[in-house]
């Protein structure tokens, strides 16, 4: 089929990382390792905050929300990768498209719960008297369901664009998955619309709740600093340490690739980046939120009594 005499692409090439074949065989088992553990761990979490009644509170339910999110990315991402790795590049159009609907997804949605997480810290912190009607289990399915609804309509509106533009020169990406900017440059129509579109949403998604955070995390801080006893403070911020750890390394690579002069290296750079989205970090938060939280160890033991 040819528009304009020039051929549609019917599937792209994912370039990936390095060509050389010791190299491929060590990413390949290195990914598999940390989407395994990636799995385990965010399956352990929701599993765990399901069964145990003393883990139904409205941190413990963003944390769940979270380590979904976290098994999505790395689905949407890791199988197709390993798969690269073990030299099966291309990947079809319709394949693409559909990686491209469910990572924009993800990560959007990602973005808007850490909001959602660092408002449920704010109010435990700042207003510990009105947690319970300010939180309560409505409030917290109406952020849960505007967080997942929202990401889904601008990844909706991000797919339908790119669906629209025509794909007929270059079919080469060079990224181990599809994304948004690097698809844009394969077009052979205009991307104005798209690019708008990208733009906005990188202010809404991206600024504009990372202000948000920082904003709920500047009264945590007022109001921890404010507390007269030591073990009180060690106390309010050991309940918010661990979102704002992740926040703070998720937002430092983002600054890092996109806001601070780029050295000659940007599409390596991104690539480290997107290694960090859908790899590292999905496998470290379930540890980082769980590894010095009591509430969290005593329903391991219960759900794995022999281990104690």
């Amino acid at each position: 089929m040819t528009v304009s005499n020039q051929t549609i692409v019917t599937e792209f090439i994912l370039q990936g990382f390095s060509e050389a074949h010791p190299l491929q065989l060590a990413l390949f088992c290195i990914f598999f390792f940390l989407y395994i553990m990636a799995l385990a761990g965010n399956v352990l979490i929701v599993v765990a905050i399901g069964l145990d009644s003393g883990l139904h509170t409205p941190m413990y339910f963003f944390l769940a929300n979270l380590a979904i999110l976290d098994i999505g990315c790395t689905t949407t991402v890791l199988p197709k990768l390993l798969e690269n790795l073990a030299d099966k590049k291309s990947i079809s159009y319709v394949g693409c498209m559909t990686q491209l609907y469910f990572l924009t997804w993800f990560v959007g949605a990602e973005l808007l719960l850490f909001t959602a997480m660092a408002y449920d810290r704010y109010v435990a912190i700042c207003h510990p008297l009105h947690y319970t009607t300010m939180m309560s289990r409505m409030v917290c399915i109406l952020l849960a369901g505007n967080v997942w609804t929202i990401s889904a309509i601008n990844s909706s509106v991000h797919t339908g664009l790119m669906i629209k533009l025509t794909f007929c020169g270059p079919n080469k990406i060079n990224h181990f998955f599809c994304e948004i900017a690097t698809l844009l440059q394969l077009s052979c129509t205009s991307t104005y619309l798209n690019n708008t579109m990208v733009v906005i949403a990188d202010i809404y998604f991206a600024v504009i709740n990372f202000v948000l955070t920082m904003v709920s995390y500047g009264f945590i801080i007022c109001s921890i600093l404010k507390i007269r006893t030591t073990e009180g403070k060690k106390k309010a911020f050991s309940t918010c340490s661990s979102h704002l750890i992740v926040v703070t390394t998720y937002y430092t690579t983002v600054i890092y690739t996109y806001i601070l002069p780029g050295s000659g290296s940007s599409v390596d750079n991104v690539k480290v980046v997107a290694v960090l989205f859908t790899t590292i970090s999905p496998t470290l938060n379930p540890l980082i939120y769980t590894l010095r939280n009591k509430d969290f160890k005593t329903a391991l033991k219960k759900m794995f009594p022999f281990s104690e």
